[in-house]
C-alpha cells in the first residue's frame, strides 16, 4: 500500500479555478465518502483551505487510484472540468510524504511559514478520524507531519519569514515614492500574504490602503480587520491611477496588471512602486519599461534575503523537513519487512517445537531437565541462524532499488503468504 496525493492549490491554479472546487463542511464529508468508496482506496482525508484542496489516500495501486481520485475533483468543477485537470498535481509514495511535511512546515504556503496551515492539517486528520476514513497508515503519516510542523516552529523562527519578505519588499520600493508613511497603497489579493502587506502598510503609516480582490466578501473582511477600504476588482484601474504603491499577491496563474494597463492608468508617468509577491507573478515583467514604475518581484527578494535571518530560517526548516522525511521513510521501510521477519521466526519456532515433540516420542524416558536443555539448545541454534538474515533484511530495506529483500526472504524460506499477511491484518473486535 502507498500514499497518493491529488490536489490543486495557489501554486497550480488561478483563484477562479480554485473557487470551482471550494467545498463546505457537507461537501467535504461527501467527498471523503466518495474517495474511500473508490476501488483502490483504503484510507483517505482532505486538507481544505481557501487556496488549497488536497486529497490524501492510502491506495493499492497508482494508475487506477489516480484516475478515480482525480475524477472526483473534476466532477465537482462542473463546466470548468477541463481547467481542473490541467491544474491538478499528483504526488505518490515518498513524494507524497515529502509534500505533506513541506505543507505542515509552512514551506508550501503562499505566506511562507504561516502557522494557520498546521491547524488545518490537524483538522484534516480529525475529520478523517471522525468519519472513519483515516486508518493506521494516514494516522501515522499525519501525526508525524504535525510533529514536523511543531518542530519547525520550535527550532526556528520560520513564522517571521513572510513578514520579513513583505518588509524587505516595501523597503525596496518605497524609495520610489519617498516612503510608505503618507502614501496611498493598493493591495491586490486577500490571502495571508495580502494580510501581511495590509498590516505592514498600515503600521508604517500609509494614508490610505485599498484591498482589491475578486471576492468582495474576502476583500471586505481583510479591510475591516485593518481599517482599510475594500475595492472590487473591476475598479482596479481607478485605484491604480491614484496609487503610490501597489502590492500584488493573488496566487493567480495569469497576469492581472499589464504594462498597457499601467500606461493607461498613469499617463503622466507619476512614480509608482510595485511589489509583486505572487507566484507566478501578477504584474507583467514589461511594466519595468513604464515611465515612473519601479517593479520588485520575488526573484529580487530571494537574492536579497539569501543569507539574512529570514532566509536562514527557511533554509533551516528545509533541512529539518529533509531529515524528517528521510527518518519517516526509513522507519516505514523497516516496518514493511517486520511481517516477514515475524513469520520467519514463527516458522522456526514451529519447526523447533515439532522436532522436540518428535524427539520426545522417540525417547519417552528422557527426563524433564534433559528435555529442557535440549529445547534450549535447539532454540539457540535457530535464533543464531536467523539473527543475521533478519538484521540484514532490515538494513537492506533502507537501500534504494527494485529488489524487495523481504520478498526474497519469504521466497527463500517458502513462507506462507497468509502467515505474512496475518501479522499486519488488524483484529476485528467480536
Amino acid at each position: 500500500m502507498s500514499v497518493l496525493v491529488v490536489g490543486i492549490s495557489h501554486r497550480s491554479a488561478p483563484v477562479a479555478v480554485l473557487e470551482q472546487v471550494a467545498l463546505g463542511a457537507d461537501g467535504l464529508t461527501k467527498l471523503l465518502g466518495d474517495v474511500v468508496a473508490s476501488e483502490h482506496v483504503t484510507e483517505a482525508t482532505v486538507i481544505a483551505t481557501c487556496n488549497r484542496l488536497e486529497i490524501y489516500a492510502e491506495v493499492d495501486r497508482f494508475h487506477g487510484s489516480v484516475e478515480e481520485v482525480s475524477r472526483l475533483l473534476v466532477d465537482r468543477a462542473g463546466d470548468e472540468a477541463g481547467q481542473i485537470v490541467r491544474n491538478l498535481y499528483v504526488h505518490y509514495d515518498d513524494g507524497a510524504v515529502s509534500h505533506l511535511f513541506h505543507v505542515a512546515a509552512g514551506l508550501d504556503s503562499m505566506a511562507v511559514g504561516e502557522g494557520q496551515i498546521l491547524g488545518q492539517t490537524r483538522e484534516a486528520l480529525r475529520r478523517g478520524q471522525e468519519q472513519g476514513t483515516v486508518g493506521p497508515a494516514l494516522n501515522a503519516l499525519f501525526q508525524q507531519a504535525l510533529r514536523v510542523g511543531k518542530r519547525s516552529r520550535a527550532e526556528t523562527d520560520i513564522d517571521t519569514a513572510a513578514p520579513s519578505l513583505v518588509s524587505a519588499g516595501l523597503d525596496r520600493v518605497e524609495g520610489t515614492v519617498g516612503g510608505v508613511a503618507g502614501a496611498r497603497v493598493v493591495v491586490l489579493g486577500a490571502g495571508s500574504m495580502a494580510a501581511l502587506a495590509v498590516a505592514t502598510a498600515t503600521r508604517r503609516g500609509a494614508a490610505d490602503v485599498a484591498v482589491v480582490n475578486r471576492s468582495p466578501e474576502r476583500a471586505a473582511r481583510l479591510a475591516t480587520e485593518h481599517g482599510a477600504r475594500a475595492v472590487d476588482l473591476a475598479d482596479l484601474a481607478a485605484e491604480l491611477a491614484g496609487a503610490d504603491l501597489l502590492v500584488t499577491c493573488t496566487g493567480a496563474t495569469g497576469v492581472l496588471v499589464s504594462a498597457e494597463a499601467l500606461r493607461a492608468a498613469r499617463p503622466t508617468g507619476r512614480p509608482l512602486g510595485i511589489l509583486d509577491l505572487a507566484l507566478p507573478h501578477d504584474v507583467e515583467p514589461a511594466a519595468v519599461a513604464v515611465d515612473g514604475v519601479r517593479l520588485v518581484g520575488l526573484a529580487d527578494l530571494a537574492e536579497e534575503l539569501h543569507g539574512t535571518d529570514a532566509g536562514r530560517e527557511v533554509d533551516a526548516v528545509r533541512r529539518i523537513v529533509g531529515q524528517e522525511v528521510a527518518a519517516f521513510l526509513s522507519a516505514r521501510r523497516q516496518a514493511s519487512v517486520t511481517p516477514t521477519v515475524v513469520a520467519l521466526r514463527s516458522m522456526a519456532t514451529a519447526v523447533v517445537e515439532s522436532e522436540i515433540e518428535r524427539l520426545s516420542g522417540r525417547l519417552p524416558d528422557l527426563d524433564d531437565q534433559t528435555r529442557a536443555e535440549v529445547l534450549h539448545a535447539v532454540r539457540r541454534v535457530a535464533d543464531k541462524l536467523l539473527h543475521q538474515p533478519t538484521v540484514r533484511v532490515k538494513e537492506l530495506a533502507n537501500e534504494t532499488g527494485a529488489v524487495s529483500y523481504a520478498a526474497a526472504l519469504a521466497e527463500l524460506f517458502a513462507l506462507d503468504p497468509d502467515a505474512v499477511d496475518a501479522v499486519t491484518r488488524p483484529e476485528v473486535p467480536s
